[in-house]
């Protein structure tokens, strides 16, 4: 059986390749990135191929591969980052030192249709661009918590960072994503 479904390998690409890649997409930082890790994940189902269990759908079994290869590469990208969170902190000059709002820095209002707004693909391209601004620790992080579903323990453990570490990197990762969406789409 693994040596009909290895015989079938170029159908695997042509029928899932651009979801894979779309995917990928959306968690990493460029284009070679994702073709990498889709090209990562289509030779892996071929090594393994006699893991895989024909009850089940194969496009889930290479979604499968791909999340692990998307973790190994936050992993990747997170242990030489990890150790510098602190100096991370707060390069951007939203907060004075005590914490709070600096001056001028104030969340912006996004009411009148902004839940029209969201539902746009304009949006969604600012949204990816707003991403991909961030340090790429705090991007692994946003991507892993909200694109990929993950609760804050596993999270801290695939990529090998402390509760405090991780709460750091999602609020700076939140508080940028809304000065750059307020920037570049709600107040534009």
């Amino acid at each position: 059986m693994p040596e009909q479904l290895r015989a079938h390998a170029a159908q695997w690409v042509n029928e899932h390749a651009d979801a894979l890649y779309g995917y990928a997409w959306q968690r990493v930082r460029d284009e070679d990135t994702a073709k990498d890790l889709v090209q990562e994940t289509m030779l892996a189902a071929w090594r393994n191929i006699e893991r895989y269990d024909p009850a089940q759908p194969l496009k889930g079994w290479l979604f499968a591969i791909l999340k692990n290869k998307l973790i190994d590469h936050y992993r990747k990208s997170a242990s030489g980052l990890a150790g510098r969170t602190q100096e991370l902190a707060d390069e951007t000059g939203f907060f004075d030192e005590d914490e709070h709002w600096a001056k001028g820095f104030y969340p912006q209002d996004w009411s009148g249709g902004a839940d029209r707004q969201l539902n746009t693909r304009e949006f969604y391209k600012i949204l990816h661009a707003c991403k991909n601004r961030l340090k790429e620790l705090q991007a692994a992080v946003f991507s892993m918590k909200y694109l990929d579903d993950m609760d804050s323990e596993e999270i801290c453990r695939e990529l090998g960072i402390s509760s405090s570490n991780y709460w750091v990197l999602m609020h700076r990762a939140k508080v940028q994503l809304r000065a750059c969406l307020e920037k570049n789409w709600f107040l534009r």
